[in-house]
Formats: structure tokens, sequence, C-alpha cells
């Protein structure tokens, strides 16, 4: 009658955020084992440093310092247009202390993608790069990036940021 929320186990995608320093990092991946509280994960940590960066220059926000210290499978994205540093996570996380998701495995495919993709440092590149042919050759080598994704849930994810950042407008798909 009523549906159950589905159980933390084996297989399941999460996202959650690490201590570091004054801000968190973000770690997604899939659960390997549950243990009363304790639940093993193997995927990835990333350290947003661009977004870091921008805010100690005071080029950012209330928001970005939101997103870094309060990370989400949602606002997460708008850390990963900047540069990151990143590293395989394989370790246990405490259900008590931290702050675990859920996440659908569409969701994780996408973050995945986006890094593995090496995405945040081909968008940085373009968005740090004055007006000019750099920056054209900088686009155009994004646009090529996303001409050869396959996964159409991350190249569309691709396609919404750099058209919000206005990296490409709306009436040019092709870029």
């Amino acid at each position: 009658m009523f549906d159950k929320k589905p159980a933390l186990k084996e297989g399941i995608c999460v996202f959650a955020q690490k201590q570091n320093g004054d801000y968190n990092n973000i770690v997604f991946g899939i659960v390997t084992g549950v243990d009363g509280n304790k639940i093993g994960i193997n995927g990835m940590e990333i350290n947003p440093v661009g977004l870091k960066n921008k805010l100690e220059q005071g080029k950012t926000g209330s928001r970005s310092q939101e997103i870094l210290r309060n990370p989400t499978s949602e606002n997460c994205i708008f850390a990963l247009i900047y540069r990151v540093e990143q590293e395989n996570f394989a370790g246990v996380l405490d259900l008590e202390k931290d702050r675990v998701e859920m996440i659908p495995s569409k969701a994780y495919a996408v973050l995945e993608g986006w890094i593995r993709q090496s995405l945040p440092e081909l968008i940085n590149n373009v968005l740090s790069l004055p007006l000019g042919a750099e920056r054209d050759r900088a686009r155009q080598k994004l646009g090529n990036k996303m001409a050869t994704l396959t996964d159409k849930n991350l190249k569309k994810n691709l396609y919404s940021i750099c058209r919000s950042l206005k990296i490409v407008s709306s009436v040019n798909k092709n870029w």
C-alpha cells in the first residue's frame, strides 16, 4: 500500500561530503558493504579547488560558499565547472556522522562521466581565457569532446551547463 523507501545496500549509488578544512569534498560511488551504521564506498573523492580559489579571490558570492560547505548531488555541478582535484575513494563512512544520500544510477553516471571526461578542465579553460582565438580554440575543443560523448544524459547536462554559462547559444547545438 505505501511505497517503502529504498534501503541502503550493496550496489546502490551514493553521494556524500567529506570534511576538508573549512569546506567539504564531494564523494560519490557505489556501496560495497553495509555493517550497521557503517557503509563501504568505492568511487571518487573530488576536491573543488577551482571554486575554492575563486572564492578566495572574491570572484564568487554566498551561493558558492554554500556549495562548498554543503554540497549536494543537485548543486555540486556548479563546483565541477572549475578545476578539480580527484582521487579514487575506497573507504568507510559512518551514517551517524557523515551525510550520505542515495542517488539514481543515471545521476551517478553523469557525475562519474563529468570527471572521467575531464569536463571541469575543458570548461575552466574556456571560462578563464579572454575573448579571442585562444578562447575559440578552447570552445572548439570542448565542443569536440561533447560530440564524442555517448551518454545522452551526460551530453544533455553538459550542453545545459554550457548554455547557462553562455559558452554556447541555445540556437547552435553544434557550437
